[in-house]
């Protein structure tokens, strides 16, 4: 199946994280945490887990977010986790990585499995999708 829909970052906060030892590369890595809300065959919300090395003024970098979601895909309501990375070197996005974790479904998304991909239109329009199958 395929669901489809927009979302809106509706909290972003940064969190201090140093490793220890530190590491110093071109680009420092930041840590933040995420909450989303989502619209259209994919409703609901989502708390997220971020971190990226990125240059604002280069609009260059590389993002790894892991999310926990919770709501419906078309009728199915539940939760499960979901994983995603792209890179960006100025404009659009490669390299892109989503995948649903495995187990993490539950009530009626459990046994959920697939993979899915995120977009930004010109307007800032937030879109995802969800190629998935359910056990």
């Amino acid at each position: 199946m395929r669901a489809s829909g927009t979302f809106k970052v509706t909290g972003f906060t940064p969190t201090a994280l140093v490793p220890t030892p530190a590491v110093e590369t071109g680009l420092p890595v930041g840590v933040a945490t995420m909450e989303k809300h989502y619209e259209g065959e994919v409703t609901g919300r989502s708390s997220t887990l971020f971190t990226a090395a990125y240059d604002q003024a280069a609009a260059t970098g590389t993002y790894v977010a892991m999310e926990s979601f919770e709501g419906s895909l078309h009728d199915r309501r539940g939760t499960f986790n979901f994983v995603h990375s792209a890179t960006t070197l100025g404009a659009g996005r490669e390299s892109e990585f989503c995948v649903i974790v495995p187990s993490s479904g539950t009530g009626a998304l459990s046994g959920i499995t697939g993979s899915g991909g995120l977009a930004i239109d010109a307007d800032g329009t937030h879109r995802i999708r969800f190629e998935y199958e359910i056990d």
